[in-house]
This record gives structure tokens, C-alpha cells and sequence, in this order.
């Protein structure tokens, strides 16, 4: 606090000192004082302006020279400008000066005839004055640059005044991000990149050549929050500029580029450029230029936050790749957020990070909303919060399953049923086998679980994936392969990576139903068609088994799949045709309890060679003919439904069946 009040007082004498020369200066000019008592005031007022110019801590024209490369003339002119704004009398002494009353107002010309070492590299375009924008040039046409009314730019006024504040002309596309609160501590793997950020950053010295730092990955949050650690040990503030509004247009972009550059030499600041929603550099979009543009100009230290490193920029980065924090980080983020309260212990914690990836700020948020609630279960109720928290983004990329069906709704040979009840088993133990029983370590790859549900259609594949997301209390989403396959070239593993992303977030079960058309079999190379086709086969095959949650394919065509895939899946199920006794017992579940029914003789339904979905679709079926009828569902209305049924499937219908 002493030392603000020291360079307030020495900045406010240093003005004092200024002005009262300027005044002089302009009245010598003018010629409205004595020559001689006029010389000797001059002389006697630049003494103690050179006095005030040299206290400690130096007043903000002496740090605006030093750090802009202000010559004495320059300086000279700035104050002949900014004085405008601080004494009343400097605009009539201008008109006076120059002989014009119509010319209240400093020019170049005035300038080189009132200071006493002009020069005339101080009116270029490439000097201070002109390129950081410190005066602004009133040229209206016909005038000459000289004779043109110049004003201090209200910015560095406010500068040269003690105020420094951030340019009003880049408020509104900036946002201050939050300094670094005892919450936001980062976990290990997170702290050792801001050491390497630092580490580059401390090599390369405070200097305007820093390095951009990039951050490349999904995790804008965790991305943000490395780069405010970096800003906070270096003493920084950091901005966010989000990429799409940065401005394309070439004269616009380079004002920004100016006005920017100007504020990270008179404000400790930082950059954090949010390019995720950008498309990837190599494009030819012109915001993206304009940006690398920006980038390879720019000075002070920046962060760019890109799903991809970008490349092509002459200036130098570092490349740091900010991941989510590992599960047993997340894992203890979930414990000292729940610390506090009885109702929750290891295991829920254990149970939250083995099945959502969220980073230590979502875990933060979602942990003191449940505890803040009144709600008892807070476990069910940070649950759902997780599960809501993802879905946004996936329901941009495929379509959410209601899932209702439970294992009594199933019904599947022995062997199938026990293989689905192992992969809902599986999914519920990962966190135990892959952290606490050590196999992560020992893996790098194929910690996700895959499965194949074979059959023909009607045999339940889309009801068993609902019966696992069920039970375990996740999203299912079936992908709809017209909004990932692209005839683009590139677009598909575009579309699939965010896809994967998303579902890796929020541990959401993925069913590719119809799978054999997005993973048939990789075919010979005659032609770029072949190639970039099954350039997207090999990507799904390594995205599905670096894919950390569970993957349902679902085909009628078993055969038609790639065999790289079946060797990378986990589980194969196949759906058979349902038989005598599966039948028997789908007829006795398929009727809800509410629904009145009349003595169903299920043996003689079970007859009839219905898969289970064709066996539901006459279910249900007469029960519409049995409200029109206003009945209950006997067996004539059930006979007549299944005819339908055999007639939409194109198979014979024997009378002697239905009597």
C-alpha cells in the first residue's frame, strides 16, 4: 500500500511538472511571455520535470516509454496530446501557437516546431505512436498528415493518469476467468503439465518471444484450470477468448492484434484462446487464419486450447496435453468432497469414478449441490446429477433409450442370459479390477468392454442392452449412423470421436444396432474410395478399443462384420430364434398386470414360430382390438392379431391353427 501511495504521489508530481513546462513551452510559441524571464521559466520547469522523470518508482510516462520504445520525442508528443485532456488552457495556447484559431488542437507540425530534437521516423506507421495506437489521427481529406488534428488515445490517458484497466474495445469479447480458489487444487498427473508449462515458460524468459503453450484434448475445464495455475505463479491475470469471436476480417484482426499486444505490455495478463469449436487448423476457414495469424504476431503469453495441436505458426509453442484427472484422482476428489457427510463412503466414491470421467471442477459442483440438498440419498442423487450432466452433448450425436426393461422382460436361453448378467457385472466392477486389483497399470489399452448381440431381428438384442443400462443405472444410446457417416473424407472419424468423447464423460453405453453397416469387413484397395473406407474401419477399430465404457454392436449379419472386430470384442451373444418353451414363457410375461385378459391358453400360443418382438407386436395388437371391442383380450382377438402378424411377415396362415 506505501508503495502505491509513493507512485501516485510521484506520478501526480511528474504530471504537475509536465503540464507546467508544456504550458510554457506553448506560451514562448505563442508569444505571450518575456523572451528572457520566459527562457529562464522553461529552463527552471524542464529541471523539474527531468526530477520528476527520475523518481522511484517512476511515473507512468517514463513505464509507458520503457515498455512501448517511446523515443523523447514521441514522449513529448503523447504529452502535447494527453495535456489536451488535463488543462483547459492547452487547446487556445495550440490555436495561438499556430497562428489559427481555428486549430485548437496539437498536429505533427506543431509538435516539430514546439519540442526541441523532432525527428521524422516518429510520424511512421512502424514507430510506437502510430502502431500501438497511442494517438489517434483525425485526417480529413485534402489535409496533409502533418497539418492533421491528433488526440491521445482515451486508454492511455487513463494510463498516464494512475487508471490502468483493461481496453474497453476488448471487453466485450474477453472474459476474466477466476483466479485460483483452495478448491482448485490440481491433482498430480494435472500439476506435473503445469510444471512443464512453467519449466518452458521460465526458460524462455520474460520476454515478448514466450512460447505459446497448447493445449490440445476434450477437457476444456481441466484445460482452464492449468492455465490459471500458470497465470497465478507468474502473476498473471488470464482472459478467455472464444475462437469463433475473433474477428476474420484483416483490418479488423490486426486492431485486435495491436490493442491486445499494447495491453500485455502495460497489464500483467494472459491469453486463453478457446479454439475447440473451431474446425481443425488445416481447413482454410478464414477465422482460423486470422487466429494463427493473431497467434504468430501476437506477444506475451498465450494459451491455445484446441481439440488438435496446430502447426504452421513461426512463432514458437509447447505442446501439453491436459488429460481428466486418472480414476483414482477422480476417486479421491468424490471422497474429500463427501468428507463430510456419514451417509456416503468409499465406495460410492469408488463407484462415481469408475463409471464417470469428469474433471475435479464438475466434481466439485456436483458433490456440494448434493450435500447442500435436503435430500437423504445422496449417492442416487449425485447419480442422476452425472448422468444429466453428459447427456447434452450426446443427445446432439445419437439418439437416448427410455430404458424400462428388466430382467424379468428377457427371456433367453441359460447361457445367453448368464453371458448379459457377466457384462452388466463387468461394468459394475471396473473400478475395483482396473485400480484397486492393479490391472490399469498393467494395461494400456482395452480397458473398455465390447459386445456382439447376433441375431436375427425380433430376437431381443435391443431389449437386452436395455435390460444391462437398466440395471445399471446408465444412459443407453443407440447411434444413428446417417449423423456419423459421411461421404467427406474425414468427417466419419470426426463425427466418432466426438461421439466417443462424449460417452466416455458420462459412461453412457453405446448400441450400434444394424453394426455391419459402420463395421463390415475392410475391403481391397482399387481405388481412394477403398482406401479412405477403410482408413475409417482401422480408426473405429483402435477408438473402440481405447474406448473406456461399454460398446453394444448389434447385427442380423454376423458374418458381414470385420474379423478385427470380432477379435477385439469381449463378449459374443448370439440371439436364437426363441424355442417351444422361450415362446411359452414370453406369451405369460408380455401381458402388463393391469391388463384384463381371459383365460390365454399360452401352450397353444407358444405354437405359433414368433420371434419375441413379432410376439410383442401381437400383444399388443389385441390389446387394441380388445379396448375397441371394449373386452377383455381373449384368444379370437389374440388369433386375429397374429394373423395380421404372419400376414406382414409374409408367412401362410393355416385356419385350421386358429380354430
Amino acid at each position: 500500500m506505501d508503495n502505491l501511495h509513493d507512485w501516485e504521489k510521484n506520478n501526480s508530481s511528474y504530471l504537475s511538472a509536465a503540464l507546467d513546462w508544456l504550458h510554457l513551452r506553448l506560451e514562448r510559441m505563442a508569444g505571450t511571455s518575456d523572451d528572457e524571464d520566459g527562457q529562464l521559466q522553461a529552463d527552471l520547469a524542464e529541471d523539474d520535470l527531468h526530477a520528476a522523470e527520475g523518481a522511484s518508482p517512476s511515473p507512468a510516462m517514463r513505464m509507458l516509454a520503457e515498455r512501448l520504445g517511446l523515443s523523447r520525442f514521441e514522449q513529448e508528443i503523447l504529452l502535447l496530446c494527453a495535456g489536451m485532456e488535463f488543462d483547459t488552457r492547452i487547446p487556445s495556447l495550440c490555436a495561438r501557437a499556430q497562428g489559427d484559431h481555428n486549430r485548437p488542437y496539437p498536429t505533427f507540425a506543431l509538435a516539430m516546431a514546439l519540442f526541441d530534437s523532432p525527428t521524422w521516423d516518429a510520424l511512421t506507421p512502424g514507430r510506437p505512436l502510430r502502431y500501438w495506437q497511442l494517438l489517434e489521427i483525425n485526417q480529413a481529406a485534402g489535409v496533409p498528415l502533418m497539418a492533421a488534428a491528433l488526440r491521445a488515445d482515451e486508454r492511455i490517458v487513463s494510463y498516464l493518469k494512475g487508471l490502468n484497466y483493461l481496453d474497453d474495445r476488448l471487453v466485450p469479447l474477453l472474459t476474466l476467468l477466476d483466479g485460483v480458489q483452495q478448491e482448485d487444487e490440481l491433482p498430480p498427473s494435472q500439476h506435473a503439465v503445469l510444471d512443464q508449462a512453467l519449466n518452458a515458460l521460465q526458460q524462455a524468459g520474460i520476454s515478448q518471444a514466450v512460447p505459446v503453450i497448447q493445449l490440445p484434448g476434450s477437457d476444456t475445464l481441466s484445460k482452464e484450470l492449468v492455465a490459471r495455475h500458470a497465470a497465478h505463479a507468474l502473476g498473471l491475470r488470464v482472459y478467455r477468448l472464444e475462437a469463433g469471436l475473433f474477428p476474420a476480417q484483416l483490418g479488423e484482426a490486426e486492431n485486435f492484434t495491436r490493442l491486445w499486444g499494447r495491453e500485455s505490455l502495460l497489464l500483467p495478463v494472459a491469453l486463453y484462446i478457446d479454439a475447440h469449436n473451431l474446425p481443425d487448423a488445416g481447413s482454410h476457414e478464414g477465422q482460423v487464419q486470422a487466429l494463427q495469424r493473431f497467434i504468430a504476431h501476437s506477444s506475451g503469453l498465450v494459451f491455445l486450447a484446441s481439440r488438435e495441436p496446430w502447426s504452421g505458426s513461426v512463432r514458437e509453442s509447447v505442446v501439453l496435453d491436459v488429460q481428466r484427472p486418472t480414476p483414482a484422482e477422480q476417486k479421491a476428489a468424490w471422497g474429500v468432497a463427501f468428507a463430510g457427510d456419514a451417509s456416503t463412503n468409499g465406495r460410492t466414491s469408488a463407484l462415481l469414478a469408475g463409471q464417470f470421467n469428469l474433471n475435479l471442477p464438475t466434481i466439485h459442483g456436483l458433490a456440494r449441490a448434493a450435500v447442500s440438498s435436503s435430500q437423504d440419498d445422496i449417492h442416487s442423487q449425485v447419480w442422476r446429477a452425472c448422468l444429466a450432466r453428459t447427456r447434452p452433448r450426446m443427445e446432439m450425436l445419437a439418439q437416448r433409450i427410455d430404458a424400462r426393461a428388466t430382467w424379468l422382460d428377457i427371456v433367453l436361453p441359460e447361457a445367453e442370459e448368464r453371458t448379459l448378467r457377466q457384462i452388466a457385472d463387468q461394468v459394475a466392477q471396473r473400478s475395483r479390477v482396473y485400480d484397486e486389483w492393479g490391472f490399469r497399470h498393467k494395461m494400456n489399452r482395452g480397458l473398455g468392454i465390447s459386445a456382439l448381440f447376433a441375431g436375427e431381428s425380433g430376437t431381443g438384442k435391443t431389449m437386452a442392452a436395455e435390460v444391462i443400462a437398466n440395471d445399471l443405472q446408465l444412459d443407453l444410446y443407440r447411434i444413428d449412423l446417417s449423423s456419423v457417416v459421411s461421404k467427406y473424407i474425414g468427417e466419419t472419424e470426426k463425427n466418432l470421436r466426438k461421439l466417443f468423447d462424449a460417452a466416455e464423460d458420462g459412461g453412457a453405453i453405446l448400441f450400434f444396432d444394424e453394426a455391419d453397416a459402420l463395421f463390415g469387413k475392410r475391403s481391397e484397395v482399387k481405388d481412394s474410395h477403398d482406401r479412405y473406407a477403410n482408413i475409417e474401419i482401422n480408426y473405429l477399430l483402435q477408438r473402440m478399443e481405447a474406448y473406456r465404457g461399454l460398446a453394444i454392436l448389434a447385427t442380423n449379419m454376423k458374418n458381414a462384420l470385420d474379423q478385427a472386430f470380432m477379435r477385439r470384442l469381449r463378449f459374443v451373444v448370439n440371439f436364437p430364434f426363441p424355442g417351444l418353451p422361450e415362446r411359452r414363457l414370453i406369451w405369460e410375461r408380455i401381458f402388463p398386470p393391469e391388463t384384463p385378459v381371459d383365460d390365454l391358453d399360452h401352450a397353444r400360443l407358444a405354437r405359433f414360430h414368433l420371434t419375441g418382438g413379432s410376439i410383442h407386436n401381437a400383444a399388443l395388437n389385441g390389446a387394441f382390438l380388445a379396448a375397441q371391442a371394449n373386452s377383455a383380450v381373449t384368444m379370437p382377438l389374440v388369433f386375429e392379431a397374429i394373423k395380421a402378424e404372419f400376414h406382414k411377415l409374409d408367412k401362410p396362415v393355416f385356419e385350421a391353427d386358429y380354430r
